[in-house]
């Protein structure tokens, strides 16, 4: 399904793109709003504990967004979505190997700073916050131990997280395609407590989105 939703949004942009002749004018005075989704490419970055290594996966991502006019060449734009972000990975815990996945729903609020050098492309860039609402895991160890599985259960991961995002959006009428890139300055070790693999989020983003 995850595979399909891609290959549509490839599809949508290259039509897009083809048939993208004329424009309705410059909008980007204009106090606008709008919706959009797509999907997440996620993985980890700054790795530590447990042999840990890890591989990336797939999810969805989608909201709403404001673009604020602050003159013809510069904006501010705030978006609230619903993030799907997590990895695959593998390691050894408790002197047994294992295999994990992780998938992570996070409320994303990226407060971004739009640069607009022409009515059709815009670069955005600035902190985000996220905030943790769901966390699916699933593992695999070579000697299964409920003593293992304790330690991912138990595991004190941070709910609050700040990070950084930034990327384009290209502008055809009412239509935006987006790219998005993100880090996370803050890995998930709560207070420190936790003796399952550290890291940090990152991620790759694209989004088809309207505008009203």
């Amino acid at each position: 399904m995850k595979k399909s939703i891609i290959l549509s949004l490839i599809l949508i942009s290259s039509v897009t793109f083809a048939q993208a002749q004329v424009t309705d004018g410059d909008h980007r005075e204009n106090l606008e709003f709008g919706a959009k989704a797509g999907v997440n490419f996620s993985r980890v970055w700054d790795e530590r504990g447990q042999d840990f290594e890890a591989d990336g996966k797939l999810g969805l991502a989608g909201g709403l967004f404001l673009s604020v006019p602050i003159g013809e060449f510069l904006g501010f734009q705030p978006e609230i979505l619903i993030s799907q972000k997590g990895f695959k990975g593998s390691g050894t815990l408790l002197d047994s190997p294992y295999s994990f996945s992780r998938t992570t729903t996070y409320l994303d609020i990226p407060l971004q700073v739009q640069l607009k050098p022409t009515e059709s492309l815009t670069f955005v860039a600035g902190p985000q916050y996220s905030y943790l609402l769901h966390r699916k895991d699933s593992y695999s160890f070579g000697n299964t131990s409920t003593a293992q599985e304790q330690e991912f259960e138990n595991d004190n991961i941070r709910k609050n997280v700040l990070g950084l995002v930034g990327g384009v959006d290209v502008i055809v009428s009412h239509l935006v395609i987006s790219g998005r890139a993100g880090w996370d300055l803050q890995n998930n070790d709560g207070d420190g407590t936790t003796s399952t693999p550290r890291y940090k989020n990152q991620w790759l983003q694209l989004t088809v989105g309207l505008k009203i």
